[in-house]
């Protein structure tokens, strides 16, 4: 007893020598005095204030002397502040709460009222980080467990893991601890002061933000943790009238959110799904549920919030991502089926009014009806025969109707979902298009009826013409969204029914023309033009081809001279795109005279076009060529580098060789589909060049074939032994493919001999034209310098008279009859020129 005297007397001087804090040098001995007093707590009730007074100190910001301490003395503060987590095992209330308090201040940011002389105190945030290295944040979660049944101390311990949770590592310390279960649990405790739901669920929120999502819903995934939440949310609907409740619901709500996106998580088996689902239509459909009775929504700010929340949760019930949980999805998909989400989504696909349903202002009825219909293109494609019972196509095109017309309203643009649309009614156009798209990309043979049998071909055309002429006033993102989706619902509607075609000439041909006739410059500009440019070309395969009224049409108005322009971009995705539209066009006989009259620049013709995509993408596939663009390897003279790699591996009947997937991964085969429709005999003058890669082209079928029975023969020798009469035979077919190439390597080489032989004969030409010119300059400027010489020197003069006299003398007869008389030709005469 004297012993315990003379302990207690020593602690005190302890505590009152460390009254301004704790030097870090003498941190191991304190901590050792701790758990000292931490042992004798067990026996005598006396050492509590003690230890409580010491945990005090340990809030107190250490003491150092140099500044270099911390770093020196960083092991010895994490290990003593991990001890104070420790410490919650002794068996004191007081104890545990000081404990908390004292983590509470190390958040502290006021200084120090008194300081011992000779030491400073630490930074302001050491504490903070020698918690994060000595993992006291596990500690705590785990010694929950050790005050559940004491409310007050769980109270302390959450408000303690309340501001360790503003670090990243502290949460992610709590999460091993499994902190998201262990505090979904405590949700449901009694609480008269409503704290423990509140820090519970800040903790919740700070682990969502600060480690991995994923993890955490994980952690909540339990059916006794859904149970938990599902009885909280509903205390809350039920009986929380005050704004920090309502508040907190929603935040619970996200929570159901992110579990109802789970596969895994038991929302359906809970029955919180069916609540949440309930809920979300209560005002729309009245599904008698007694849970509900008396439950009323206002147009406050936290109950609009809710009612977005739960649209949200429907949209997430309908997109399980996990392929593995059909029997989940098809679950859900009767939940929303039963509980009649699409007619009451549909209630929202109509004008806006003013007020909207139950009081709504005109903007929350606004972002109500967009977020409702966001959420029906999700639904509607997996409830289409919903869908169809609820007359929604109907709906849709008398919406899109009002969408256009010229009344006054004018859209707020308040939310995500309306962005783009204020002051308009784009932002509705637009998501009631995103909802026929949805249904219509199943191509379920009853909703593509149904529209087209209230005349949405001509409705959509108009509507399109609409949006066209807006994005000529001023071109946007969501006008070129707009016009993408009216393509594809053309194309999805008229591809393979020629009456839809003949609605769609000529008035959608006439748009599909402005369309391509795009500056290309727009096509990167990110805005989505490229997007719109692929829908309007496959719009064009869907809508014209095949119908010889729309083709026509589209010749007359030069679409073929539109196409070879965009092919001559030499854009990667669009040519092989484009090559397709042009292979299937030259079954109309008239379009081989439209190709080949179109002339790009420089005056570059459509067949000089094709050869130069046909060497460019044998360039990229590294097929061997030399200089000249000849054929190198005889064996495998169409293979590339990645195709020569491939080892041949015997596959089944029914599976294609590596030779026969290669020609559809490439441009190669549709060009020569197009020059077997061009011809490869009456084409424009070409170049040797171009006529050394027309060889080839010419002869592609017949080496696509020899590398099939290339093929063959290896796996024939990798599986069996043949027989000499197959062998042979096989041996004749190898060699007859070399003999091709060879063949066509000869043909090559002799349309470059006989260009070079014309290159000679032109070089030679073009010579003898030059001498020819040198030689009348040579005898013009002697002529000159002969003038010079007879009008500047006299002694010239006299020598050009006397050639002159000789020249008219010299033709005379030498003999004439001497009854003449002789005229001397001296006389008169004075010219000099």
């Amino acid at each position: 007893t004297d012993l315990e005297k003379e302990q207690l007397k020593a602690l005190k001087k302890v505590v009152k020598h460390f009254g301004a804090g704790l030097p870090l040098k003498d941190l191991a001995q304190v901590m050792d005095i701790l758990n000292l007093c931490a042992e004798k707590v067990n026996e005598q009730a006396a050492f509590t204030d003690p230890l409580v007074q010491l945990i005090k100190l340990c809030g107190l910001p250490f003491l150092q002397k140099k500044f270099s301490d911390e770093m020196s003395y960083s092991e010895t503060a994490s290990k003593c502040i991990a001890q104070l987590g420790y410490l919650m095992r002794v068996p004191s209330s007081q104890v545990r709460i000081e404990i908390c308090k004292c983590v509470v201040r190390f958040y502290d940011v006021e200084p120090p009222r008194k300081l011992q002389s000779g030491y400073q105190p630490t930074s302001a945030n050491y504490k903070i980080k020698m918690a994060e290295l000595g993992g006291l944040a596990e500690t705590l979660v785990l010694s929950l467990a050790l005050v559940e049944n004491q409310l007050l101390e769980k109270l302390w311990v959450l408000k303690a893991l309340q501001h360790l949770s503003s670090s990243g590592v502290n949460c992610s310390l709590m999460l091993k601890a499994q902190a998201a279960s262990r505090l979904c649990l405590y949700l449901g405790d009694a609480d008269p002061s409503g704290q423990l739901l509140f820090r519970s669920s800040d903790i919740l929120w700070s682990l969502l933000e600060n480690t991995s999502k994923e993890e955490v819903v994980h952690q909540l995934s339990s059916l006794e943790c859904i149970h938990t939440l599902k009885e909280v949310f509903v205390e809350l609907l039920l009986h929380g009238f005050r704004r920090s409740d309502r508040q907190l619901r929603n935040d619970l709500l996200v929570l159901a959110s992110l579990l109802a996106a789970n596969p895994a998580a038991p929302m359906l088996e809970s029955g919180f799904a069916k609540l949440l689902v309930v809920l979300a239509t209560f005002t729309e459909v009245k599904i008698p549920n007694p849970l509900l009775k008396g439950l009323k929504l206002t147009n406050s700010p936290e109950d609009f919030e809710m009612k977005k929340l739960l649209f949200n949760v429907i949209g997430v019930l309908s997109k399980n991502p996990c392929a593995a949980q059909a029997a989940s999805l098809a679950l859900s998909l009767q939940l929303l089926s039963d509980n009649d989400v699409m007619p009451a989504l549909l209630c929202y696909v109509k004008p806006n009014q003013k007020p909207g349903f139950h009081d709504w202002s005109a903007a929350q009825y606004e972002e109500l009806q967009l977020h409702a219909m966001a959420v029906l293109a999700s639904v509607a494609p997996l409830l289409v025969e919903k869908y169809l019972s609820c007359q929604a196509n109907t709906l849709l095109l008398l919406f899109l109707e009002w969408c256009m017309g010229q009344d006054a309203f004018s859209g707020q643009g308040n939310s995500f979902h309306a962005r783009g649309g204020r002051g308009s009614k784009l932002a509705q156009m637009r998501f009631s298009l995103r909802v026929l798209r949805s249904v219509v990309s199943l191509y379920h043979g009853a909703v593509s009826l149904s529209l087209c049998d209230q005349g949405a071909i001509s409705q959509l055309l108009d509507v399109l013409k609409y949006a066209a002429d807006k994005s000529k006033e001023q071109e946007d993102a969501i006008l070129l969204e707009i016009q993408a989706d009216l393509l594809f619902l053309l194309s999805a509607l008229c591809e393979s029914d020629l009456h839809r075609k003949e609605l769609f000439s000529p008035e959608g041909v006439d748009l599909l023309i402005s369309f391509l006739q795009m500056d290309p410059k727009k096509i990167h500009s990110g805005l989505g033009h490229n997007r719109l440019l692929f829908t309007a070309l496959d719009c064009l395969w869907s809508c014209v081809l095949g119908c010889s009224i729309a083709e026509d049409s589209f010749l007359q108005r030069q679409g073929i001279g539109l196409l070879l322009d965009l092919l001559a971009l030499k854009q990667k995705t669009l040519c092989n795109v484009i090559l397709g539209i042009l292979v299937e066009f030259c079954d109309n006989p008239k379009t081989t005279s439209h190709i080949s009259t179109w002339r790009g620049e420089k005056e570059q013709t459509a067949a000089s076009l094709l050869l130069e995509l046909w060497r460019q993408e044998e360039l990229e596939l590294g097929v061997r060529r030399d200089q000249w663009g000849r054929i190198v390897d005889m064996k495998q003279p169409m293979a590339g580098s990645f195709q020569k790699q491939q080892e041949v591996i015997p596959l089944p009947a029914n599976c294609p060789s590596f030779a026969i997937v290669e020609a559809s991964e490439n441009t190669r085969a549709k060009l020569y589909c197009l020059f077997c429709k061009l011809g490869f005999e009456d084409l424009p003058v070409l170049s040797a060049r171009d006529s050394v890669t027309l060889a080839i082209i010419q002869h592609y079928l017949d080496f696509k074939v020899a590398e099939v029975w290339s093929e063959l023969c290896e796996e024939l020798k990798e599986e069996f032994k043949l027989v000499r009469s197959d062998e042979e035979a096989l041996k004749v077919i190898s060699e007859g493919s070399e003999d091709l190439g060879r063949m066509v390597a000869a043909l090559q080489t002799e349309v470059l001999e006989n260009q070079h032989h014309q290159e000679i004969q032109e070089e030679e030409r073009t010579y003898a034209r030059i001498k020819a010119a040198h030689k009348q300059r040579e005898m013009v400027t002697k002529s000159w310098e002969s003038f010079l010489a007879r009008t500047s020197n006299y002694e010239a003069l006299k020598k050009i008279k006397r050639l002159q006299e000789k020249s008219i003398e010299a033709p005379r007869l030498k003999s004439k009859p001497q009854t003449e008389a002789a005229h001397s030709a001296r006389k008169g005469l004075g010219t000099t020129v």
